[in-house]
């Protein structure tokens, strides 16, 4: 259907309801809603950004367009297999798949890197350039200057990054990364305390149990929006949950609280771990530890006095484990947990971490330290939790390790209505997906340190950056990287630290000698490509996904069916590995010689027959291609996890190296003692968790005077991530706009609606500014995920560095990799801020 044509049937449409609404007649007057044209059709698709929920949609399209897109609706709504009502983003799916910068064809650069001059080209050439620069830098460099970047902005089940992980494994493999940008720093604090993933508490929906709810930066009413999400799973169980106390700990006011909570204690970026100990100087100090939880600590946990340190290193001495000796020669009594909360012995030189020593720091007075501390050891059921915010800090593996110690010290873990600390945990329905093969390339670079591996790579070690995978600790990787295929990925550039660091790196071909963006859209990153590869989006597509990570009680599976064929000249991510695997001349064994269609009836089969999703409703038809049809299948997937109720109840050992909670880390100790460290103010590990000063932190008197604000990044609900920036709709319904205390905006002369630069060393941004009482004082928050737009005219900003006026908040953020998990430290910034005149 041409536009005009669209235009006019909504036209018509609407004028019949008017006309009906102002007959005369009673009768005729009663509201008739307006049917669709007979000839619509309906397919199935679903949001497949990283938000955790993958949630579906109802997609009309008449005549090869389509028409609107709705959400799941039409089912019985009780809780447990309700409706997956999907947020504004999948509602706007229309907009975005006609968005004015979608991608037609395949194009090569002919400007600077940056510049976004491209001509088109065919996808013959496009593939046999990739092919080709692929094969001569394996033959040269080896497969480790290989690199698949990071891309999270299409969960696809089939037509996915999977496809180029298989053409990668099929040619000698690729260089391949650790941890995310989401969750590094909380993973290691997990796996270093409890031997888990950090996405182990208990879930959601036990939370109706508990009878009290401490959330550090807990927001999932905004970052987990879906009509089955966690932020669903949140509303649904505080209104079953009698008598619940809810305080939430956030430099904002969310929209997780908004009357939800019982009390918000807005604190200091970065300096939650301090509130915590200062709730553990009173648990401890007070003799309440030790008249009700010592026996648990005792009984289930290594580090909280050197006693046990001093027992677990005898053990591990005499274990003959070569590893475990290591351990025990590192491990270190003397720092224990008991001792460094109360200042004692090693820490005797310290401040003890008392009430009136944290309210300095935090801007939480001591008597609401005091209270968070009485309802803690009040409780029954503690259901504590640290959202994904506080681990994205130059720190964050110490801050989420002091928080996990709030449910040690209680004592009450493996109880239902309580929770350790980490994000709940979820479950999902079983879907199949491409196999990918074996990467013969062991050696795995963080997530993060890319850009320093294009120029360092050659030298980067495991004892320098944390590299695994290679013969010792002082064996380098051999290799810079040469090439980058960045497939939904805006890492490549925007969500990325430091853009105008990072920028320059990308501009420089004697590093990276090919850059290849396969995407959807025109984003900040992909004008950085040598090859820009146009990817069909989700509502052109034919594919088989889950429900995601974080979908909630109710698992789901949708069979995409395209609603209208890949417009202008795109195509799938499986079609283009396909095409490159052919000029490498692996493509039948890519294939294996199978069709689209023969290989998602395939994963179909083996999707419908695990067991994992018996008892889906409606059931599962014979094939892939009823399936379609059909669109949409659900599952209460019952999950009632209790965080460590196996190992607390039922005698199973954890999967730390002494089996236990280790308060006291013995791998940490033994990469105190020989990682590199103290690279800059606060890049410290230690065995047990102690809050750090780091660089641009609040108690940073390095940067405090020049940079006086804290900068406190947040996901908004207009978009997830980066994606779905470029959607009209959602920038008018969710403004990018700073936020600001009154008490700030008086002091520098701002009022709402003016135009603010912030910046620091690293960039400048102009923004709107909003005056509210929503943010802590001495704080500004702005949403993370706008594009990078440097000013058209060059024009430059207070940092020296040109204006970004899309407002990207990484614009302002630092390249400075954390000292376990070698993560994004990207909500650790200090900026000045002077209003535009």
């Amino acid at each position: 259907m041409e536009r005009r044509s669209f235009l006019k049937m909504s036209a018509a449409l609407g004028c019949a309801a008017t006309v009906t609404g102002c007959n005369s007649s009673s009768k005729d007057a009663e509201p008739v809603p307006p049917q669709p044209p007979v000839d619509e059709a309906l397919t199935w698709s679903a949001c497949l950004v990283n938000c955790g929920s993958n949630c579906p949609v109802k997609v009309y399209s008449r005549d090869g367009m389509i028409t609107r897109v709705e959400t799941h609706h039409d089912v019985q709504d009780e809780y447990g297999m309700h409706q997956v009502r999907a947020c504004a983003r999948g509602r706007s799916l229309r907009q975005r798949t006609y968005a004015f910068d979608r991608l037609k064809s395949p194009m090569k650069r002919v400007g600077e890197r940056g510049e976004g001059k491209f001509v088109p080209i065919t996808w013959e050439e496009a593939a046999s350039t990739i092919g080709g620069k692929l094969t001569s830098v394996i033959a040269e460099h080896g497969n480790k200057a290989i690199f698949r970047s990071y891309g999270s902005g299409a969960y696809y089940g089939f037509a996915s990054n999977g496809c180029f992980n298989r053409l990668f494994n099929l040619v000698g493999g690729c260089l391949q990364y650790f941890g995310n940008y989401s969750w590094a720093q909380q993973t290691e604090a997990a796996k270093h305390t409890f031997g888990t993933g950090s996405t182990s508490g208990s879930a959601t929906v036990t939370l109706e149990s508990s009878d009290f709810l401490l959330g550090f930066a807990y927001n999932p009413s905004e970052i987990r929006q879906s009509g089955s999400g966690e932020g669903y799973d949140y509303l649904q169980a505080l209104q079953r949950a009698n008598g619940l106390k809810v305080t939430m700990i956030d430099p904002r006011y969310t929209d997780s609280m908004t009357g939800k909570e019982s009390s918000w204690l807005p604190i200091r970026p970065g300096t939650d771990a301090a509130l915590a100990e200062a709730i553990a100087y009173l648990m401890i100090s007070s003799g309440w530890v030790d008249a009700n939880s010592i026996d648990f600590i005792n009984k289930n946990s290594v580090g909280y006095d050197a006693a046990s340190i001093e027992a677990q290193k005898a053990e591990f001495a005499a274990s003959g484990d070569a590893k475990k000796v290591e351990y025990a020669a590192a491990m270190d009594s003397a720092e224990n947990y008991y001792d460094y909360i109360m200042a004692q012995g090693k820490f005797a030189d310290r401040e003890a971490r008392t009430p009136e020593w944290a309210a300095k720091i935090t801007g939480i007075s001591e008597a609401n330290i005091k209270q968070v501390a009485d309802d803690l050891m009040a409780s029954q059921k503690p259901y504590i939790i640290a959202g994904a915010g506080v681990n994205r800090q130059a720190n964050g593996e110490q801050t989420v390790r002091a928080i996990y110690m709030l449910g040690v010290l209680a004592g009450k873990l493996g109880r239902e209505g309580s929770s350790n600390g980490e994000l709940p945990n979820m479950t999902n329905m079983y879907r199949a997906s491409i196999p990918t093969g074996t990467n013969p390339v062991k050696e795995k670079i963080s997530f993060f340190t890319w850009s320093e591996a294009i120029h360092n790579g050659e030298t980067m070690t495991a004892r320098t950056h944390g590299i695994t995978g290679t013969d010792d600790l002082d064996t380098p990787l051999g290799t810079n990287i040469k090439v980058i295929i960045s497939a939904s990925d805006s890492s490549l550039l925007n969500q990325h630290a430091d853009i105008n660091g990072t920028a320059e790196i990308l501009k420089d071909e004697s590093g990276v000698e090919l850059i290849v963006s396969c995407d959807c859209w025109m984003t900040p990153g992909a004008k950085f490509a040598d090859i820009i590869i146009p990817d069909t989006s989700w509502l052109e597509s034919n594919d088989l996904v889950d429900d995601s990570y974080a979908s909630g009680a109710m698992g789901y599976i949708t069979a995409m069916k395209a609603a209208v064929d890949p417009i202008w000249d795109c195509k799938s991510m499986y079609q283009v590995s396909a095409m490159i695997a052919d000029a490498m001349g692996v493509g039948a064994e890519f294939t294996e010689g199978k069709t689209e269609d023969e290989w998602l009836e395939e994963l179909y089969q083996q999707t419908r027959s695990n067991s994992k999703n018996l008892g889906v409703t409606p059931a599962f038809p014979s094939t892939y291609k009823e399936a379609q049809e059909i669109g949409f299948f659900r599952k209460n997937m019952e999950n009632r996890n209790v965080a460590l109720q196996g190992f607390v109840n039922g005698g199973e050992a954890l999967a730390t190296p002494s089996g236990k909670i280790e308060i006291h880390s013995a791998e940490l100790a033994w990469r105190s003692a020989n990682w590199e460290q103290n690279k800059v103010k606060g890049d410290t590990i230690t065995a047990i968790p102690q809050y750090t000063v780091t660089w641009d932190s609040y108690e940073d008197e390095d940067t405090k005077d020049d940079y006086p604000l804290q900068l406190a990044g947040y996901h908004t609900k207009g978009r997830t991530h980066s994606s779905y920036h470029n959607v009209p709709w959602l920038r008018e319904a969710v403004e990018d706009a700073v936020w600001m205390n009154a008490i700030d905006a008086q002091q520098y002369g701002v009022a709402s609606g003016d135009t603010v630069e912030m910046y620091n060393e690293r960039g400048s941004i102009e923004v709107v500014v909003r005056i509210t009482p929503r943010v802590l004082p001495g704080v500004v928050a702005l949403g993370q995920g706008a594009w990078f737009k440097p000013d058209p005219n060059g024009r430059t900003g207070s940092s020296g560095k040109v204006v970004d006026i899309g407002g990207a908040i990484n614009s302002l953020t630092r390249y400075m990799p954390s000292p376990v998990a070698k993560g994004n430290p990207q909500h650790t910034n200090r900026v000045q801020l002077r209003k535009v005149l």
